[in-house]
């Protein structure tokens, strides 16, 4: 059994129980790396290229994203030593992987000790038979390589991150311990909740050991408690009245605390956490949480980061959830497969639903070997992930029968033979929540929740018959919810004339075709402008906030993210589909999505990343404000246009939009949106206009800025003959650090990335001077010019941060 809720707990109860001296000892510190696929320990224990590092861990955090195609898919080795003080038979020792991608081997003092297939989900090796007293050496073989084995697919559209990607944990335990914990609450009204608890004890159990269950409510108090004797599988259940709701505003959580007692000694305690709530897809109708109607706004997630990739901190994945929630959303699904355990953690304490995705993604179905190591993620995702009442949906794949890694793989007879296999045993492990897959139509009634694909204005189509695809999809589908849409955008590329698709694709496609070769869409023939994006977004939202019978959607997806698959992208490698770039800073379209869903009371110009303009002198520009205030004036140039109300029906920004005059020069914009009681906020913005477009570019500008952090913010401008900034020129550029520095790259965001399409005439990169450095020489080119040469006389001035 998996232990993941066992390191949660441990770490909630902060060792404070006076108990054995149970220990759960994160030991992410200190290790060394070598990267060489060696075969054994020993031939990797003789290697002098170790280096040291700290996990989580990849050696992927880069190459992703470089100039150069691919990245490192290969095996590397990990080691550590570990103090073992006292060897007694009355102590367990267990180590414990958050998640390892993708296959991996454990020694201790070279002694094999485990291993696991597939990445993303946690597993645990006891290690009691291999210690020794004093120093013990761990050493780990982790391989990322190609291994159509394994899912997901090497075809999928994301990056398969090799490494020691999550936490490790030591565990010290007794002879008799609590090796996992299932809550099953069943609830179907707010009247009584009735709870079964089955906790399996492990180790040397004697005849005198008992069992003390103890259940707390959310403020504390004991609500349940009971003393069993202590067996291998243990049972208890009881029922409260009137129990608090887990709801996606009021996320209340109960725990479980479980003490093995040897007479009046505990021998191990831990606790879980659970919340009562149900829910219900209505047929061919809307879906309901505790008895109400709740209309799903959600988004997708990808495990990684710029510069780490999936190496994330615990900081950065809750960070992440909490922007999710406070755009306003109440959904998200871990695409394409299950995520750290901070990320479930969070979404049951902010109130967050989830759909938990097995990651079969693409390359059809497999051998035996593949059934049987795809089954066993499948119950190690559930297992580990049972107790986090923010979970409803266990997803059995995504895209399952494209690009299959086996001949007939594609074959849909043998695919849903065994869909229906996972079908019935993701039931079997879990009767409580429902099963879904996205895009896969000739499964759609194997599972209780489908999700076709329907990108209307990106893959296909226009975003204005969005309305007419759901309406197909609410009478075709039983229980249909619509997973992915929306569309790329670069951060700073607007357009007064956006490309929307008229005349060029398909209006009335709404279903994503297959060969995208072969049909004429938006993402082909789009300009990625953030413009265009914001109102695919805002028409998308303004379908599903109204239409009464539909279940929601989740967009695609909250962030960028690096793939392999696309090195064409304005940044390189990089699926630019996100509300904010991969640092995480949010981009125009995360606001939308705040001004439909968000109580936090906002305004904001569209745009802040749009202060360069040019047009004929008099003609008027629409400009849209996105706020969740009742109603909002907007200031040009200190004089009112006026106030307007805000109507989710309108069309753009719920009517909040004025046509504006421009002046030659700079334009002062100021809009303030105010609440019934009174509550006003405000925004402001200049944009400099300009009557006069500029003509042909000429060349490259090449300027810097230096940063607070002592780096150099490295600026291309494309200028015409008269210094003119060309607004419309979106060639891709190279920065190159010729000498006295490095630039920051392989990042893949707007400005770490060495090579970019421009957004509106400029592209920017930063650079690191190296130590003593008297001037760093830089230069950017490409096709259109030969070249653009910059020196910068190092003199860094390190101005002290204000604290605010």
């Amino acid at each position: 059994m998996t232990r993941t809720f066992v390191f949660t707990l441990i770490i909630l109860l902060s060792f404070s129980v006076d108990a054995f001296d149970r220990k759960a000892q994160n030991i992410n510190a200190n290790w060394q790396y070598l990267e060489k696929p060696y075969q054994s320990p020993n031939e990797a224990h003789k290697d002098n290229d170790w280096k040291e590092i700290n996990l989580p861990h990849t050696w992927n955090s880069h190459d992703p994203v470089d100039m150069v195609p691919g990245y490192r898919r290969d095996a590397s080795w990990y080691k550590r030593t570990i103090q073992i003080d006292q060897l007694t038979s009355d102590e367990v020792y267990i180590l414990y992987f958050e998640g390892v991608n993708i296959v991996s081997d454990i020694y201790v003092n070279k002694v094999k000790v485990g291993a696991h297939v597939g990445g993303y989900v946690g597993f645990e090796v006891p290690i009691t038979e291999a210690l020794k007293k004093g120093e013990n050496e761990i050493m780990v073989r982790v391989d990322n390589g190609y291994n159509p084995q394994v899912i997901p697919s090497q075809k999928s559209d994301f990056v398969i991150y090799g490494g020691i990607t999550r936490d490790v944990w030591l565990q010290k335990l007794s002879r008799a311990y609590i090796s996992d914990v299932k809550i099953t609450p069943e609830i179907s009204s707010q009247e009584y909740g009735d709870v079964k608890i089955a906790l399996s004890v492990d180790g040397e159990i004697r005849s005198k050991d008992k069992l003390k269950i103890e259940v707390f409510s959310p403020q504390g108090e004991k609500v349940f408690g009971s003393v069993l004797e202590s067996q291998p599988l243990v049972t208890a259940q009881f029922k409260i009245q009137n129990p608090e709701l887990w709801d996606v505003s009021t996320p209340n959580l109960y725990s479980v605390r479980a003490t093995v007692l040897d007479g009046k000694k505990e021998l191990d305690v831990i606790t879980d956490r659970y919340g009562y709530r149900w829910f219900e897809f209505k047929d061919h109708g809307p879906f309901y949480l505790n008895g109400k109607r709740l209309l799903i706004r959600g988004t997708h997630r990808h495990e990684e980061h710029a510069g780490m990739g999936a190496a994330m901190p615990n900081e950065l994945h809750r960070k992440d959830l909490e922007m999710i929630k406070g755009m306003g959303a109440n959904f998200v699904r871990l695409g394409h497969y299950p995520q750290d355990p901070e990320v479930y953690k969070a979404c049951d304490e902010l109130g967050l639903l989830v759909w938990d995705e097995l990651p079969w993604c693409r390359g059809g179905v497999g051998d035996d070997v593949w059934k049987g190591n795809t089954k066993k993620l499948l119950s190690e995702m559930i297992d580990q992930n049972y107790n986090h009442p923010s979970v409803i949906l266990w997803s059995l794949g995504n895209e399952i029968y494209w690009l299959p890694d086996f001949e007939g793989g594609d074959d849909t007879q043998a695919i849903n033979a065994y869909l229906k296999e996972l079908n019935d045993m993701a039931h079997q492990l879990d009767p409580t929540r429902k099963t879904a897959i996205r895009k896969y139509y000739e499964g759609a009634d194997i599972v209780d929740v489908f999700s076709p694909s329907i990108w209307s204005g990106w893959y296909s189509g226009s975003y204005q018959n969005y309305e007419k695809a759901i309406s197909k999809s609410l009478k075709k589908y039983p229980h249909f919810i619509h997973m992915e849409y929306g569309g790329s955008s670069t951060v700073g590329r607007h357009s007064e004339q956006p490309i929307n698709g008229e005349g060029i694709v398909k209006t009335d496609d709404w279903e994503e075709a297959v060969n995208q070769v072969e049909v004429r869409n938006i993402a082909q023939e789009g300009d990625w402008s953030e413009n265009y994006i914001v109102d695919l977004f805002d028409w998308h939202l303004r379908v599903s906030e109204s239409h009464d019978k539909f279940v929601g959607n989740a967009q695609w997806a909250f962030k960028d993210f690096a793939t392999p698959l696309r090195p064409e992208n304005d940044i390189p490698y990089i699926n630019q589909k996100g509300l904010t770039d991969r640092e995480g800073n949010p981009k125009d379209a995360y606001y939308v999505f705040k001004s439909y869903w968000s109580d936090e009371p906002f305004i904001y110009i569209e745009s802040h990343t749009w202060t360069e303009r040019s047009g004929p002198e008099g003609k008027l520009r629409n400009l849209s404000v996105f706020s969740n205030l009742e109603e909002v004036e907007l200031f040009h140039n200190e004089l009112s246009l006026g106030k307007r109300e805000r109507n989710v029906e309108e069309f753009p920004a719920c009517g909040l939009n004025w046509d504006i005059d421009f002046k030659e020069g700079p334009n002062q914009l100021k809009a303030i949106g105010y609440d019934k009681q009174g509550y006003k906020v405000e925004d402001t913005l200049i944009v400099n206009y300009h009557y006069q477009p500029a003509l042909a570019p000429d060349r490259l500008q090449l300027s810097y800025d230096l940063l607070e952090s002592g780096d150099y913010l490295l600026t291309a401008t494309a200028v015409d003959i008269n210094g003119r900034r060309c607004l419309d020129y979106e060639h891709r550029v190279y920065f190159q650090c010729l000498s006295g520095g490095r630039l920051n790259k392989d990042l893949g965001t707007p400005t770490g990335s060495e090579a970019t399409r421009m957004a509106n005439g400029v592209a920017s990169i930063v650079l690191i001077a190296d130590e003593g450095a008297e001037t760093i020489k830089a230069a950017v080119l490409n096709q259109d010019f030969k070249g653009e040469y910059l020196t910068i006389q190092n003199t860094k001035i390190t101005q002290p941060k204000t604290t605010p």
